[in-house]
C-alpha cells in the first residue's frame, strides 16, 4: 500500500480519531429506557405514543450549549457576504422574532433587540424552525471542514486567499484568485474545487502529473502531483445534524452518572437526581438548577432573593452542566 510503483492505492495507516469539532461533547452511547422517568404514570401502555421501551444509542457528539444569537448572526453574515444580491436567501434564514409577542404583554424590546443587541449575544437563539436548523447544520459542516483544511495546509490559507498573508521581509504576498463559489464539502470531495495548499496530499497515482505551482520534493525540489483530501484520509469531519428523539432524551438525562456495575441504579426525570428543581447537595442546597417558571407569574423569584435570575432566557452557559457536560438540557429554550 501507499506506493506509487504498486499502483498508488492509499490506506490511512496512521489514522487516529481526533477532535470532532469546537464546542462538541462526546456522548458515550449505551442502553436506556426511552420514554421512562423516575415517576411511573398510571395507565401508560403500548397504546400511547411515548410508551416505555428499551433502546440502544450509538455514541455521538453534541454541542455543549444551545446555539447562541452570535452563532446565528455569524450564519446570517456569511449569507450576506457570499450572496449579496440574494435577499430571499437571507430573509428565509431570519429567525421569527415575533415569537416574543404575547397578548396584553409589552415584549417589543425583545422583538426588536433580542437577536442582534450585544447584551444577548450569548443567549440562545429563538424562533428557528426545524428546516432552518437543518440548513444551519449543513452550513456549519462546510465551514468547519473548510477551516480545518485551510488551517492544516491542505488548502491555501484564508490569509493567502484574502491577500493578507506576508512573504519574505513581511512584504505582502501576492493574493491568490478568490474562489468563485463558497466552499462545499461534497463538491470538494468530488474534486470540483481545485485549491491545493502547501501541505496538500501527494497523489500516488502513477498517471498523475504535477500542475503549475505544485508542491516540490526531493533534493532538487522536483514538483510532485498533489490531490484533494479524500474521505478515506480521515481528515474531513462528518456532517452536523439535529439529534434524533432518542439521542436527545439520552443526552438530556445524562444517566452515565448513575451507572454502576452495568446497571442504572437511579432513574431521573431531569438532568439531575431528585424530583425537584432545586439542589439537594450540601454546598448548593436550595439553589435552583435550571431556568424554569416555578408557578404562574413567578419567572425568577423575589427581588433581592432571585432564584434562576432570568425572567425569560438566560446565557447558554448558565447553571451546572449534566453528567455529559451539556448545559441547559432542561429549562431555558429546551
Amino acid at each position: 500500500y501507499n506506493q506509487r510503483e504498486n499502483g498508488g492505492f492509499e490506506v490511512a495507516a496512521k489514522f487516529k480519531r481526533g477532535n470532532a469539532g469546537v464546542g462538541l461533547m462526546e456522548i458515550e452511547g449505551g442502553e436506556f429506557i426511552m420514554g421512562g422517568s423516575a415517576v411511573d404514570i398510571p395507565g401508560q401502555d403500548l397504546s400511547t405514543y411515548n410508551y416505555k421501551r428499551e433502546v440502544t444509542i450509538s455514541s455521538f457528539y453534541m454541542d455543549e450549549t444551545e446555539v447562541s444569537n452570535t452563532n446565528w448572526l455569524e450564519y446570517l453574515n456569511w449569507i450576506r457576504r457570499n450572496y449579496p444580491t440574494d435577499a430571499q436567501y437571507y430573509y428565509e434564514e431570519l429567525p421569527d422574532t415575533l415569537v416574543w409577542r404575547s397578548p396584553l404583554s409589552f415584549n417589543e424590546p425583545f422583538v426588536n433587540n433580542y437577536l442582534r443587541h450585544p447584551a444577548y449575544k450569548d443567549y440562545p437563539v429563538v424562533g428557528v424552525s426545524a428546516k432552518q436548523a437543518e440548513r444551519y447544520c449543513a452550513w456549519r459542516t462546510d465551514m468547519v471542514n473548510e477551516s480545518l483544511l485551510r488551517g492544516q495546509g491542505y488548502m491555501n490559507s484564508f490569509a493567502a486567499v484574502n491577500g493578507t498573508a506576508t512573504g519574505r521581509r513581511n512584504a505582502p504576498a501576492t493574493p491568490l484568485v478568490k474562489p468563485e463559489k463558497p466552499f462545499n464539502t461534497d463538491l470538494y470531495l468530488n474534486g470540483q474545487i481545485d485549491d491545493k495548499g502547501p501541505k496538500a496530499k501527494a497523489d500516488l497515482n502513477p498517471a498523475a502529473t504535477p500542475t503549475a505551482g505544485a508542491a516540490t520534493s526531493g533534493r532538487r525540489g522536483a514538483p510532485i502531483a498533489t490531490r484533494n483530501v479524500r474521505l478515506e484520509d480521515g481528515v474531513i469531519l462528518q456532517p452536523y445534524r439535529l439529534p434524533t428523539e432518542a439521542e436527545w432524551e439520552y443526552a438530556a438525562l445524562g444517566l452515565i452518572g448513575n451507572t454502576r456495575d452495568q446497571n442504572i441504579d437511579t432513574k431521573r426525570i431531569y438532568p439531575w437526581n431528585g424530583l425537584g428543581i432545586t439542589s439537594a447537595k450540601k454546598k448548593t442546597r436550595g439553589e435552583i438548577l435550571a431556568n424554569f417558571k416555578r408557578s404562574k407569574g413567578d419567572f425568577m423569584g423575589v427581588g433581592g432573593s432571585l432564584n434562576d435570575r432570568a425572567a425569560f432566557t438566560e446565557n447558554v452557559k448558565s447553571f451546572l452542566p449534566n453528567d455529559f457536560g451539556l448545559y441547559n438540557m432542561a429549562g431555558n429554550v429546551s
